[in-house]
């Protein structure tokens, strides 16, 4: 028995190092010239000697089986098949990366947290859960980390300020918790070619006395929606809008990411608006949030966040097909590209490769789009300096319960995928950017006009006004799962907006309050405010410099703005 024990010991030891002597360098050139050729910013010896940092970094942690987690994304779904296996062939570390829906992540997340079971050695989860890790402190602080235990397993190359996104990813406290991936954001989607058609300029002018372009408000997309909405173009009747209203956890998210900042509620402020964020809830000197309702300062139920509810529905009704209501997200996303769609609000830019696609009728003959994306209009509430839409960033998260030698690989494999070496040709797969490095690139430069306008997006100074949910969100899980239903009961006609934001405010403070009441987030946790008149909230808004909560708007309809899509662009290049 011993005997037997010995030489199956002998073999698994012997098959270990035969798999550790086919990791190194010989294997990295082969990856490097089958997969990465030129679409770095690193030269080929860069790219060298990138992997044998990598290479030299991973030996002590050779043979082990690491676990990471991500959402399925074409991002992912390229790190998982491709990446994964190419850094345990250079490395002999084993990684398994598995891909699961958005809310499972979450769910993994939070159960690791709650029981301390290491049951991933690293997860991408949204930057929406600063907040979260922030004041929970269940995360690693990546600041201490690279400086201390994960010091001699962070690249020296790993060029932080290159990363766009790491802002988003820091707290108040002014350590980085999370390490982006990648990043998308929600902008106006157009028919750009319906939008250049001599006859539909000239009737629009005729009707509303301006230009046809770029709606700057929602005034101008209000009309334009009209305009477009049951007008024939190309023998089939059109429409000015799509949305989605099915009651649906997918609902949430359209509301979380930044719809309400887009109206105008919420304080001046990037990323994020402050004291009061764009979900409305208010945050003291000490980032300790204090309320959600307009009663306690915040304003999650005032007229700005009313108003957005509003329009949302109106717009659907009037102008979109009448089966967007009872659609998901996933069902609505594929509409505009089926051609009868003429622009939408906000369109996430992580699905511009399935708008490109050959054959489709928003695609011409020469593989270029026949729509663009630009930057999304603002409601008759917002204020320059203020967001102005959403930008989704999955980030790299260490938790605390992970043994530090499994974070430490899981770290390195983190590194490998927003490495330098692999990230623009990673970018060019998913168009998920995250490097200012890769976005400056020759190769995309020349594919831009392919991608109707995002690349000329992400180098222009608007992108600042994009960002993900901010720190002011002590509790992301339990909080975001209150949109879907309390906007699901606007949507269908149960509440008034009003009524609907009434109650989300003050299911948002019922969780504010047991947090309050447990003392688990210790001194940067919540703390609620006494109860005051939405006039009183006002008026100490506006003394101490700040918006919110507005008083409401009448009428709420601003003169209607539009510019010229090429214009625009030629102004960002200037």
């Amino acid at each position: 028995m011993r005997r037997q024990f010995l030489t199956s010991t002998t073999a698994l030891v012997l098959l270990l190092g035969a798999g550790q002597a086919y990791a190194g360098m010989d294997e990295a050139k082969a990856f490097l010239d089958a997969e990465i050729k030129d679409l770095s910013t690193l030269d080929r010896a860069g790219q060298e000697a990138e992997m044998q940092w990598f290479i030299d970094a991973a030996k002590p942690f050779a043979g082990m089986d690491i676990k990471v987690v991500s959402e399925t994304i074409a991002t992912h779904s390229y790190e998982s098949a491709t990446l994964a296996k190419a850094f345990t062939d250079i490395t002999g570390i084993k990684i398994t990366h598995d891909l699961i829906g958005e809310g499972d992540v979450v769910e993994k997340l939070q159960t690791q947290m709650q029981s301390g079971e290491n049951i991933y050695d690293a997860y991408v989860n949204d930057s929406d859960l600063i907040g979260t890790h922030w004041r929970y402190q269940q995360a690693r602080s990546l600041t201490d980390w690279m400086a201390n235990e994960g010091k001699d397993v962070t690249n020296p190359n790993l060029d932080l300020a290159d990363f766009i996104g790491t802002k988003f990813t820091t707290a108040p406290d002014g350590d980085l918790y999370q390490l982006p991936d990648q990043q998308f954001a929600n902008l106006y989607w157009f028919r750009y070619d319906w939008f250049n058609d001599e006859k539909n300029k000239a009737d629009f002018k005729a009707k509303y006395g301006y230009d046809l372009g770029v709606p700057v408000n929602w005034s101008a997309y209000e009309d334009i929606a009209e305009f477009f909405t049951g007008r024939e173009i190309d023998g089939k009747k059109v429409y000015g809008h799509m949305d989605y209203g099915k009651k649906d956890p997918s609902l949430g998210w359209r509301f979380t990411d930044a719809w309400l900042s887009m109206a105008g509620n919420g304080d001046k402020g990037l990323p994020n608006g402050l004291p009061v964020d764009e979900w409305g809830i208010k945050v003291d000197e000490k980032s300790r949030p204090v309320g959600s309702c307009v009663a306690r300062g915040g304003d999650t139920n005032g007229p700005a966040s009313v108003y957005a509810i509003q329009k949302y529905l109106d717009w659907m009704k009037a102008y979109a097909p009448a089966a967007a209501q009872g659609m998901t997200f996933s069902e609505s996303g594929p509409v505009p590209a089926q051609g009868e769609i003429a622009q939408q609000m906000f369109m996430y830019t992580a699905f511009t490769a399935n708008m490109v696609e050959e054959g489709l009728p928003v695609v011409n003959e020469d593989g270029t789009p026949k729509w663009r994306f630009a930057p999304s209009p603002h409601g008759v509430y917002w204020k320059d300096g203020m967001k102005l839409g959403y930008q989704d960033v999955g980030s790299w998260t260490l938790l605390k319960s992970t043994p530090d030698d499994r974070a430490k690989a899981a770290w390195l494999y983190a590194q490998f995928v927003t490495s330098k070496t692999v990230d623009v040709k990673k970018a060019h797969v998913g168009l998920t950017l995250i490097r200012e490095s890769t976005i400056q690139h020759k190769s995309f430069t020349d594919r831009a006009p392919k991608l109707g306008g995002l690349i000329e997006f992400y180098r222009s100074p608007a992108r600042v006004q994009w960002s993900p949910t901010g720190t002011n969100v002590p509790d992301y899980p339990k909080l975001a799962q209150l949109w879907w239903q309390a906007i699901g009961d606007a949507s269908s006609g149960a509440k008034t907006p009003q009524e609907a934001m009434d109650s989300l405010c003050a299911e948002q403070e019922e969780v504010l309050e047991r947090l309050e009441r447990a003392g688990v987030q210790g001194d940067i946790g919540p703390k609620l405010a006494e109860e005051k008149t939405l006039e009183e909230w006002n008026a100490d808004a506006v003394a101490k410099g700040n918006l919110a909560p507005q008083l409401k708007i009448e009428p709420e309809k601003d003169k209607p703005q539009t510019i010229n899509y090429d214009e625009l662009v030629k102004s960002w290049s200037n």
